[in-house]
């Protein structure tokens, strides 16, 4: 009885500080609406508006009923905001991920997301539908940029005209490395599988370039693979890479992915790890070269919880947990031996790692501690950043001066990841025990099980849907052949049920099959439950649970 009013308690506590940060985030949103918006960003302490990413999104990505009237990528400038414009596959400084997280990420979200959402969504979804054709539009778009002799794309691209003439060839590791996710379930919605097929060679060929010790540098030429930047670490410049190994194989159940990732892993403790601190060093060497921890490296825990290493990621997190406790937030750059901010890097742009890991962590413990985390990033945020018109940059942590800024990041993933923390049942958290079937062109489809891999920026993908678009036909059930049969004059002929596996070699499958994908699609309904089953093969509803790959080794 003891123990039931105790999470009875907590859970109404979790409740109470859910509702503080829906607060929040509605406050914040609200004031960006009426002050800021068409604009990118909104300036909380002027209570307006400024770009900051071209003017482009538009909350594209957030709203599928603006982004219903955005016709075309190659539409004028006011309609659009991003044709003719260069745009930066990834700024990773300034947390500017410009096209392929937020826009087709975003758009793939919420394309997954509608129907749920209570959007009518248009028949074959979800292997159809007007935001899935807008993020194919805008991921055509980079294509470009990734022919190149290594396969590695450049850094920026042109969205009508390509890679202009004299572009850099030197771009960040994160910016290469970071499109697995979003290309792969392109591909696999669309059926084309170039996106995919462009984001493993850039993967790959990174991969192919480590250094001896098995590290990766920052900054590399993507025409010669020469390394121009050589440090070594987890955060800025190289984060999302190593983010999107684990997360690109747990989405398509990819064992070369990952085991690329433990690799790298061996090496990052062999090397950067000190004292469950990681450091910054020369890829080549060894050496150190910044012995810093910089905010951008706080989803290393999380991502720890995801290959199952929870006691190491338990450790790393309470560090960076100290350092919150110190300043109120996480610095972007904090000296290790020195225990304080480096000069110049001493702000907290509300950014979410922290949180991010806390939630992970959470799911995998139940650790009252992170909750605590969440608790004193709930009082944090609204003591020092939250002014009339939102909530502000702080721009030095050992006094809380703030900057006129807000970044997008703060709504979309800050707040988000502290809300999931603070609420156990939402959907995303769901363990399978509820799911929705859908009927797509393929067969019955499982949709909204759980196991949603989170894109960089915070952009729920639902792993299911990879399973939904395309036909196995070892796999299919012929439901089509027997109610083909049931509605045939016929009407005594003896029905069995059989799958496309158990024909052998040169029976009428083949034929079957080939005659159907030739013919029109009936539209009368068949009967429910008698007549049909599911699809997918076991390893793939095990994709929806959440199935993560361990070292055996």
């Amino acid at each position: 009885a003891g123990a039931a009013r105790a999470a009875a308690g907590l859970t109404g506590l979790c409740l109470r500080r859910r509702e503080r940060v829906r607060a929040m985030f509605y406050h914040a949103y609200e004031h960006y609406l009426q002050s800021a918006f068409p604009y990118d960003e909104l300036r909380p302490l002027t209570c307006d508006g400024q770009d900051t990413w071209g003017s482009y999104e538009e909350e594209m990505a957030q709203i599928p009923l603006i982004v219903l009237f955005i016709s075309s990528f190659d539409a004028p400038q006011a309609s659009v905001g991003v044709a003719g414009q260069v745009i930066s596959f990834f700024v990773v400084f300034n947390d500017i991920l410009s096209v392929p997280i937020p826009v087709v990420g975003g758009l793939l979200s919420a394309h997954l997301l509608s129907k749920k959402a209570g959007v009518e969504v248009e028949a074959g979804w979800p292997c159809s539908g007007p935001l899935l054709r807008m993020a194919e539009e805008a991921a055509r778009k980079l294509l470009p940029a990734f022919q190149t002799p290594t396969g590695m794309p450049y850094g920026t691209v042109n969205l009508l005209h390509g890679v202009n003439p004299g572009e850099t060839p030197v771009t960040c590791t994160a910016g290469i490395g970071t499109f697995i996710v979003e290309f792969a379930t392109l591909s696999h919605l669309t059926g084309d599988p170039v996106f995919e097929e462009v984001a493993r060679k850039a993967l790959k060929a990174l991969w192919k370039n480590r250094s001896d010790i098995g590290l990766v540098g920052n900054h590399i030429d993507v025409i010669t693979a020469k390394w121009v930047a050589q440090d070594a670490g987890i955060g800025a410049g190289v984060d999302s890479y190593f983010e999107y190994l684990v997360k690109g194989a747990i989405l398509l159940q990819d064992k070369e992915l990952m085991s690329m990732f433990l690799e790298y892993n061996k090496a990052i403790k062999n090397y950067t790890k000190f004292d469950d601190w990681y450091l910054w060093v020369q890829m080549y060497k060894g050496t150190v070269s910044m012995p810093v921890f910089q905010s951008l490296e706080a989803y290393w825990p999380g991502l720890q919880s995801l290959i199952g290493d929870v006691d190491n990621a338990m450790r790393t997190f309470l560090n960076y947990y100290t350092v919150w406790k110190q300043f109120g937030g996480l610095p972007e750059f904090y000296n290790i031996p020195q225990g304080y901010t480096v000069d110049k890097r001493e702000g907290y742009p509300l950014r979410p790692e922290l949180i991010e890991s806390a939630m992970y962590l959470y799911r995998a413990t139940r650790d009252p501690t992170l909750l605590e985390l969440g608790r004193d990033a709930v009082e944090s945020i609204e003591k020092i950043s939250k002014v009339d018109c939102g909530f502000a940059t702080i721009k030095d942590l050992r006094d809380h001066r703030l900057d006129n800024r807000m970044e997008s990041f703060f709504l979309a993933e800050t707040v988000k990841y502290l809300y999931l923390l603070f609420d156990p049942d939402n959907f995303i958290h769901n363990d399978g025990s509820a799911f929705d079937v859908v009927i797509t062109p393929y067969g019955e489809c499982v949709l909204n099980a759980g196991g949603y891999i989170f894109n960089t920026e915070a952009h729920p993908i639902d792993p299911a849907a990879l399973h939904c678009c395309r036909k196995r036909k070892e796999e299919q059930w012929e439901v089509e052949d027997l109610m083909r049969e049931f509605y045939s004059p016929k009407k005594n002929k003896k029905f069995t049920f059989q799958r496309a596996s158990d024909h052998s070699e040169g029976e009428s499958t083949k034929d079957a099959s080939s005659e159907r994908s030739g013919e029109k699609r009936s539209s009368r309904k068949s009967p429910h439950s008698l007549l049909s089953c599911p699809s997918q093969s076991f390893n793939s509803k095990l994709s929806v649970l959440g199935q993560v790959f361990l070292d055996n080794t």
